[in-house]
């Protein structure tokens, strides 16, 4: 009776139960998939990577990259002596300053040759200045201040006593002024690429107020 009460007291130790093969199957479909899915989203991170990469050069090489052709343009022209004839007998001798504004851009320094801006009348040039070579740094504007002197020394006669003669009558003095400044860009102290600045402008002077309407392209 004592043994049959100690038995029920004290209940043997439970035996280990070994997993069955199914069990075993289960979990390693489950790591292949835990497998699987960290490979496909690995995959999804470098894809998302590589796009964005290309991205980013695409737009590095559009914007930062790209070489622009700097531009020159005359700035506001003063005049300071002002000698013209009358419609009978025309002529001028006209001395003023401007600046000769370069701008460039790009994203590094655009280096110029010297070279001439020249002024004409009726494709006749009547002055030009010298424009020294020099450097404009990136994204910039380089200014030139210079005094410039045009005359109808040059002229033919036939074109002094037509065309100059009615502008003189209508009081209007229409030149042109042209300039071509060759040179290089330099980006990212690798690549150089050459460009030419090309300037051309119409300028009208109205001989009765002394103003001057310019206009550049």
């Amino acid at each position: 009776m004592a043994e049959k009460v100690n038995k029920q007291m004290y209940p043997s130790a439970p035996t280990n139960k070994q997993p069955s093969r199914d069990e075993e199957s289960a979990t390693s479909l489950s790591d292949q998939e835990l497998r699987k899915k960290k490979r496909i989203k690995l995959g999804i991170y470098i894809a998302a990577f590589v796009v964005f990469q290309v991205l980013v050069i695409t737009a590095f090489s559009l914007t930062v990259m790209r070489v622009k052709t700097p531009k020159v343009r005359l700035g506001t022209v003063l005049l300071q002596d002002v000698k013209t004839g009358n419609q009978t007998s025309p002529s001028f001798d006209i001395s003023f300053t401007t600046q000769v504004r370069i701008k460039n851009t790009n994203f590094g320094p655009f280096k110029y040759e010297s070279t001439n801006a020249t002024f004409t009348y009726q494709g006749v040039t009547v002055g030009q200045v010298s424009i020294p070579k020099g450097k404009v740094g990136f994204r910039s504007t380089k200014k030139v201040t210079v005094t410039v002197t045009v005359n109808s020394n040059a002229l033919p006669i036939s074109t002094t006593s037509t065309t100059l003669g009615s502008e003189m009558g209508a009081e209007v003095l229409t030149l042109n002024s042209h300039a071509k400044l060759g040179g290089k860009v330099e980006l990212m102290f690798v690549t150089k690429k050459k460009k030419a600045a090309e300037m051309n402008c119409t300028m009208p002077i109205d001989l009765s107020t002394k103003a001057v309407q310019l206009n550049c392209d």
